[in-house]
């Protein structure tokens, strides 16, 4: 029997708007394929999300149906065994937000749009003698440009990069502009319309649900106090460790001071609006290094630059251990007794 190769296969679904829905499709494609996406007509960042996504777009200006197929069948150098294509009718409805859900309908979102604070977390329980009530959240650097020491860690970033609660999006812009390939995840829609409007991608959604490129990340972002999300650094950093690619890197900014806190918090403004409690951690560098020991991060860098800490980690390669030293393989001898078999460069 002669033996055939099968043909390409093209999905075209339709996907007008579809920034939220397109990452289920992508991230089911083997990543060794290169997937066209036909843009005609989107306003919501879809062609950006689709690049962040390891898609290459093209632009086809007449807003009809047929044309963006057309235009996404067109010969290439390279073909794709997927095609996808965006149309004039959305797939599916954008997910709305239930009323008061923090981060959502709080003051966070009309300080987002106007790019101003004051803004704070204020800590509901444990309530510590002595300790501040109100945490202030530093708006106006987030919507600013990156500054020097945002900058250095831009410097370190490998792509694709994953920025988790991507905030107002200045460090996916700036990766954007660079044409490092990013992607910016936050609960917010103030904060993903910001991010795509500064030309970043961004997707709204908890880093804790599915995440395109799984295990493919080659650097993922925890900035500006997000090393508190989920109340708790273990399970997040446990969580981020599974995102990344084996040789990927976290860079993680901790707290200013050497803190270790697990809090219910809510954000507030300066005149007493506030959204729902919900859990929040507050952890410095030391808390931030047991919860990479504990999870099986490598530690290859710390710096402080004006002020804000920041840790480098990175998940070992295959055949590492934690340490990012070469495994080894223990076995029985013949006579019973134990062995250990030595990797192939002969270090113990």
């Amino acid at each position: 029997m002669i033996e055939t190769s099968p043909s390409p296969v093209d999905v075209e679904p339709p996907g007008l708007d579809e920034a939220e829905a397109r990452p289920w499709v992508l991230e089911r494609i083997p990543p060794s394929r290169r997937v066209p996406v036909v843009g005609n007509g989107s306003t919501d960042g879809s062609a950006d999300s689709a690049r962040a996504l390891g898609a290459y777009v093209v632009h086809e200006p007449r807003r009809d149906f047929g044309a963006a197929c057309h235009a996404g069948q067109q010969p290439r150098s390279v073909r794709s065994p997927a095609q996808l294509v965006t149309s004039a009718v959305p797939s599916r409805p954008p997910a709305t937000a239930e009323p008061g859900e923090p981060w959502v309908e709080d003051p966070y979102a009309h300080a987002l749009r106007t790019g101003r604070g004051p803004l704070y977390l204020r800590r509901m329980a444990p309530l510590a003698s002595g300790a501040a009530e109100l945490l202030p959240l530093d708006v106006e650097r987030w919507c600013a440009a990156p500054d020097a020491a945002d900058a250095d860690v831009l410097h370190r970033c490998t792509g694709p990069v994953l920025d988790v609660g991507c905030g107002p999006g200045r460090l996916v812009a700036a990766l954007a502009a660079r044409g490092i390939p990013a992607l910016g995840v936050d609960v917010s829609p103030a904060a993903v319309a910001r991010t795509r409007r500064l030309g970043g991608a961004a997707l709204r959604r908890s880093v804790f649900d599915r995440l395109p490129r799984e295990s493919r990340w080659g650097t993922v972002l925890l900035m500006d106090g997000n090393v508190g999300i989920g109340g708790d650094p273990v399970p997040l950093l446990a969580r981020l460790r599974d995102a990344v690619r084996p040789g990927g890197r976290l860079l993680a900014e901790a707290a200013g001071d050497d803190v270790d806190e697990r809090l219910t918090v809510r954000v507030e403004d300066a005149h007493g609006r506030h959204g729902r409690p919900f859990s929040w951690a507050r952890v410095g560098t030391t808390a931030l290094l047991h919860a990479a020991d504990v999870t099986g991060w490598i530690v290859t860098g710390r710096w402080t630059a004006q002020g804000r800490p920041f840790v480098e980690l990175h998940r070992p390669n295959a055949g590492q251990d934690r340490h990012g030293m070469p495994k080894q393989e223990h076995t029985t001898a013949d006579d019973g007794t134990a062995a250990t078999v030595l990797p192939a460069d002969g270090r113990p």
